[in-house]
């Protein structure tokens, strides 16, 4: 029966199916009814399941049966990208109903602060916010949240490794204390529980499989040293009719290296990452969907809540600091049970790191020979503690990425 079983607003299904919406996934077929039954909720499933149209569309549902003139909805996303994503996909949702959303994230010129000032105050049914710009609208005194029904915490688990946790809490002092919370959550570490128990209240759970990449995804690894990464980019580029290719660096000086040295040799290429101010990591993101721009090259900003279909190859230039974080960088390929490549490369100081994303997702990933021509890469002795001397380790989630 699909859709039609939950038995959600009539207006709101039409859009639905105006997009193409069908079959429900896994974590839509069993988060749509616990958040129509006004139950709170803490759901754990990896990124492209479905989960931001899994609170989005009961949530719709009720705002288009019974229309509000208040702040009905807040939820909370770690980055901008996340937000205009989300409010991206509630405009596709709620097209033919009457229910009004803003995305509050920050980064924008003094016109957009009134925007969203006006919003807050005169009550847009959903806002979609980051902590920090909330925050700062919170602080002034002009929010109306007493009306308040929903709040929705997404990549919540993100925002904690971000050190979001004090921010969220603040936040949570303003809100009504009856309220239906729903907490999102691509991994569950004792964080997630800890801050479950503090703001949810006899919660429903679901668990969607935790840590394990799409099966789509074909799964490949290259030991290699840092002088050959730039070559061995090149050789696997070569002769491929890919229209989608998503490159993720560890540091934001490499990503800026790694788009001169592509665009030294004519291939389509942009960057994103810290320096770019929001008007121009928008423009970024847009050519890179429309397919104007064939390759992205970025940081882990957009390992996580940037729903991009199509992509059909990831390379991970550096492997992920935290095994969790491989799991979404190459969850940007293979969605929607589509098909897709994943390919890391594997220096010598990073083999530790990567038998951990092994142990995690309980398999062993092909060690691709490197080309002739690039010679011999690293050993692979993943036991040997090595310590790289060009890593300067920051304060987990305070770095700038």
């Amino acid at each position: 029966m699909g859709f039609p079983r939950f038995n959600m607003n009539e207006k709101l299904m039409e859009g639905l199916f105006s997009m193409g919406f069908e079959t429900p996934t896994p974590i839509q077929e069993q988060a749509i009814p616990v958040i129509l039954s006004g139950k709170d909720l803490i759901a754990c499933a990896q990124t492209g399941t479905g989960k931001t149209a899994a609170y989005l569309l009961p949530v719709l549902s009720k705002l288009a049966t019974s229309p509000s003139e208040n702040i009905d909805t807040l939820i909370i996303a770690p980055t901008r990208e996340l937000a205009l994503q989300i409010d991206q996909a509630l405009g596709g949702f709620a097209y033919f109903t009457s229910v009004s959303s803003l995305a509050v994230y920050g980064g924008s010129d003094g016109a957009a602060f009134e925007r969203e000032k006006k919003a807050l105050s005169t009550g847009a049914n959903i806002i979609i916010a980051t902590p920090g710009r909330l925050l700062s609208h919170l602080n002034s005194g002009y929010t109306k949240f007493g009306h308040l029904k929903h709040l929705i915490l997404d990549e919540a688990d993100r925002m904690l490794d971000m050190g979001f946790y004090d921010d969220i809490m603040r936040i949570i002092n303003y809100l009504p204390a009856q309220r239906q919370t729903l907490l999102f959550s691509a991994t569950m570490p004792p964080k997630i529980r800890t801050l479950a128990q503090k703001i949810l209240h006899r919660p429903e759970q679901i668990n969607i499989a935790i840590s394990k990449p799409a099966e789509g995804i074909l799964q490949t690894a290259y030991l290699v040293f840092d002088k050959q990464k730039n070559d061995l980019i090149l050789h696997i580029l070569q002769g491929k009719n890919m229209k989608s290719i998503l490159i993720f660096s560890a540091t934001k000086s490499n990503v800026k290296n790694l788009e001169r040295e592509l665009r030294k040799l004519g291939l389509s290429v942009c960057a994103i990452h810290s320096d770019l101010d929001q008007k121009q990591r928008e423009e970024v993101l847009r050519d890179f969907i429309a397919r104007k721009t064939k390759i992205l090259v970025a940081t882990d900003v957009l390992s996580r809540g940037i729903d991009i279909d199509g992509i059909d190859l990831v390379i991970n230039y550096d492997v992920p600091q935290d095994a969790e974080d491989y799991v979404h960088r190459i969850g940007r390929t293979a969605r929607a049970e589509s098909t897709g490549v994943a390919i890391t490369f594997i220096n010598e100081y990073d083999q530790k790191r990567f038998k951990a994303i092994e142990d995690l997702i309980e398999k062993e990933i092909f060690k691709s020979p490197l080309p002739e021509q690039l010679g011999s890469g690293p050993a692979y002795e993943p036991w040997k503690n090595t310590f790289d001397p060009r890593r300067r380790q920051r304060p987990h989630g305070k770095g700038k990425r």
